[in-house]
């Protein structure tokens, strides 16, 4: 596996350096360190910069090559996963403040939303990568995002909980409420959710990771972060969707938007494969309430 560190030379940065040599050993990754300055008069300042954040590695054994590049962050991440492919951007988030919709520097959501890699963002103080939640919307298309979660769960020996939160239905639901309340029946059910729902798990078992399934109902984002709290979980992931037509970027939902803005552990945001074809509004109902 291929990883790419982007520093600019600041603290946000150490704890993404932090967390690659986390990663580093146990997948026998080779990292390349891009050192990013605003203007090239900054670029000695952050060569100094960055020899001392290298020796974080260097001090567990870990080689890596040295990019120093100067211009603005979001294009030279752009150009450097565009011209050498990277299986996996490893970026800091600095803290702007709890107002509007970003939280965190703008630069960590643009770049999530610029570049083809997944985007793993470090986030608080990490020590260990033992404890996954994927959020995983119960649909097809985020099975690529779990695959690569995989990956990740099977060389560090962790954990996988796959979460799924769905809104308060009406009350004339009431049976498929108490469907989904039960998760193994849900798991041997015929509905599309409970179809997605077991072929993931068995992908991610299939590589060997302990995985169980999670279900909740309310607001998603509140949900999302009582799971986090009670689970005691180390990385939440999340992901992104292609944008249709032509455009090259990711979509960034307002659910990886707010998990970015509230984790306070780091958040991988992994790559969502294209929806399938719409079924039609009857094989959807049928679907909801398949029996086994």
């Amino acid at each position: 596996m291929k990883i790419l560190i982007c520093s600019d030379g600041t603290q946000p940065a150490e704890a993404a350096i932090q967390l690659g040599g986390l990663l580093a050993e146990p997948l026998k990754a080779q990292i390349a360190l891009l050192g990013i300055a605003e203007t090239s008069s900054d670029e000695q300042s952050l060569r100094e910069a960055l020899q001392k954040q290298a020796g974080l590695l260097h001090g567990r054994g870990i080689s890596l090559d040295t990019i120093v590049q100067s211009g603005e962050p979001v294009r030279q991440i752009a150009d450097q996963t565009s011209k050498r492919k990277y299986d996996l951007v490893i970026i800091g988030a600095r803290w702007t403040g709890a107002v509007g919709d970003y939280w965190r520097s703008r630069t960590t959501y643009e770049v999530i939303k610029s570049i083809q890699p997944p985007v793993l963002v470090a986030i608080g103080e990490c020590k260990q990568l033992k404890r996954f939640l994927v959020c995983t919307g119960g649909k097809e298309f985020i099975e690529q995002a779990v695959q690569f979660t995989g990956k990740l769960a099977a060389a560090l020996h962790a954990s996988v909980t796959l979460l799924h939160v769905m809104a308060e239905p009406p009350a004339m639901y009431a049976d498929l409420v108490r469907l989904e309340e039960n998760v193994d029946q849900l798991l041997e059910s015929k509905s599309e959710l409970g179809t997605n729902l077991r072929r993931q798990k068995r992908e991610l078992e299939r590589r060997g990771v302990s995985t169980e399934v999670r279900l909740r109902h309310g607001i998603v984002i509140d949900q999302v972060f009582e799971e986090v709290h009670a689970g005691d979980y180390d990385l939440i992931v999340t992901g992104t969707s292609r944008a249709r037509g032509l455009l090259r970027h990711y979509i960034m939902g307002d659910l990886t938007r707010g998990i970015l803005n509230r984790a306070n552990v780091p958040v991988l945001v992994a790559r969502a494969g294209p929806p399938k074809a719409a079924r039609t509004l009857w094989n959807a109902v049928k679907g909801l309430f398949g029996r086994r």
